[in-house]
């Protein structure tokens, strides 16, 4: 019976905009990119030239501190640009992918058979392995590491996210042959998150722990969830991997094809039609954004949900991890003396002037207006009513700021990554960059301490 988790701190942010529970096939993109922001901490060496010719699941670059993990094309197609910036570092690889795609084709894996060695080298060969992640630290897994259990959040509740039931129906074989293969990488068990009350594809799985995860967000943050169930204490380490992802690594053990194909949500305020649209990833997004029409000029493009993702171009591309590309209004207005008047369309944790908590169900149509400017950070409890971790996050972001490492591990960072301090940063009158900071602390106590 999979146990019950009840989270009760936190906020929900309802918002317009939430795709259709409809699927169309995007336009294909005629070019895709792998951006290098989307791998945090890596060094990258090049396999590949521009001219080249490749095949989807094709090495384009491997890690330079781990010469064995590779990352995959996401199609056929000709390397035609190689972005560097300053000491000329990649910044991202485009492809002019082929009318007809030719894949890469491995040997599949025997899971019967195989151990834990011949699952790592199989992953790491055909380019799955860099969608597993490790806390602390927010990096990509260390092959070399066992981790003490692997965690799967397939209960999402960010703002206008994917629906993970939905983008996943019909996945079951891929995802059982993903959980089993993981499952001979650590001594622990593999948990996996859903909804309670849900009818999730992972509900008759076998060789996972499951549990059952209600209440506001960020219950569905897979960080909130292994502060509850498996907590991260100094030493240890868990790796994490994301439902949409484990679809991908499932296929491969499967047929040996590494298929980069994803259903993304499209959706916003600024969005007449939001909906799914099946791509690929690093995908132009303008392949998909307007075809489902938008409702202003002058809109923002996130690359991911509204609290964690980044900004981008309407010709950007899809990173490696999202399946949510979201566009809200951009909020480049300002209101005359809006500090002083009542408050009715928007979210706010404080009723001074603010009357949102008479309407917890309402849905908003936000803009990006931070409302206020960076000012000191100020005690106002507001944290602690959002944050649901058994943490103090305003002593945690102070000892980030400071750069304190003492404080820094004494206080839980080994526990949390940027995405679990989205809605503290979200409720602050301060207007500080919470992810930022946690960014930079982890950064400093990974250098300093490893």
């Amino acid at each position: 019976m999979p146990t019950e988790i009840r989270i009760k701190k936190g906020l929900n942010i309802n918002l317009i905009g939430a795709a259709e529970p409809t699927t169309s096939k995007a336009v294909p993109s005629n070019v895709y990119s792998l951006n290098l922001l989307d791998f945090h901490g890596l060094t990258p060496k090049l396999i590949v030239r521009e001219g080249a010719e490749v095949k989807a699941g094709e090495a384009l670059f491997y890690n330079k501190d781990y010469r064995p993990m590779v990352f995959a094309s996401p199609v056929s197609g000709e390397v035609v640009e190689i972005q560097r910036g300053p000491r000329r570092r990649i910044l991202s690889l485009r492809i002019l992918a082929d009318k007809e795609q030719k894949p890469l084709a491995h040997q599949p894996l025997d899971l019967k058979k195989a151990d834990a060695a011949a699952v790592r080298e199989f992953l790491l060969k055909t380019g799955c392995w860099p969608f597993l992640k490790q806390r602390p630290y927010d990096l990509i897994a260390d092959p070399d590491s066992r981790p003490k259990a692997i965690f799967v959040s397939a209960c999402i509740t960010a703002p206008l996210a994917a629906d993970i039931n939905y983008t996943l129906k019909g996945k079951e074989k891929e995802l059982q042959a993903a959980l089993s293969a993981l499952a001979k990488l650590t001594p622990g068990k593999v948990h996996v998150s859903i909804g309670a009350g849900a009818d999730s594809p992972f509900a008759g799985l076998q060789g996972i722990e499951l549990h059952r995860i209600s209440g506001p967000h960020p219950a569905g943050l897979v960080g909130t969830q292994i502060n509850h169930i498996d907590p991260i204490n100094k030493g240890e380490r868990v790796w994490t991997v994301s439902p949409q992802d484990l679809v991908i690594i499932g296929e491969a053990l499967l047929t040996g094809i590494y298929n980069a194909e994803r259903v993304v949500a499209l959706a916003g305020g600024s969005i007449k039609n939001p909906k799914y649209y099946t791509t690929r990833i690093g995908a132009e997004i303008s392949t998909f954004l307007y075809a489902s029409g938008v409702n202003e000029k002058n809109f923002r493009v996130i690359n991911g949900d509204v609290l964690t993702g980044r900004k981008t171009r309407p010709d950007g591309y899809l990173g490696f991890y999202n399946n949510t590309v979201t566009a809200i209004p951009e909020g480049d207005d300002y209101e005359f003396f809006g500090w002083t008047k009542p408050v009715f369309n928007k979210i706010s944790t404080t009723r001074a002037l603010t009357f949102s908590w008479l309407h917890p169900n309402k849905k908003y149509n936000l803009n990006t207006n931070t409302n206020g400017e960076h000012r000191a950070f100020v005690v106002t409890g507001q944290y602690e009513q959002v944050f649901p971790l058994d943490i103090y996050p305003l002593q945690l972001l102070k000892a980030c700021m400071v750069g304190d490492l003492d404080e820094m591990e004494q206080l839980g960072l080994y526990e949390v990554i940027p995405e679990d301090f989205s809605l503290t940063e979200f409720v602050c009158i301060s207007k500080q960059p919470h992810q930022e900071i946690i960014r930079k602390g982890l950064d400093l106590l990974h250098s300093e301490i490893g």
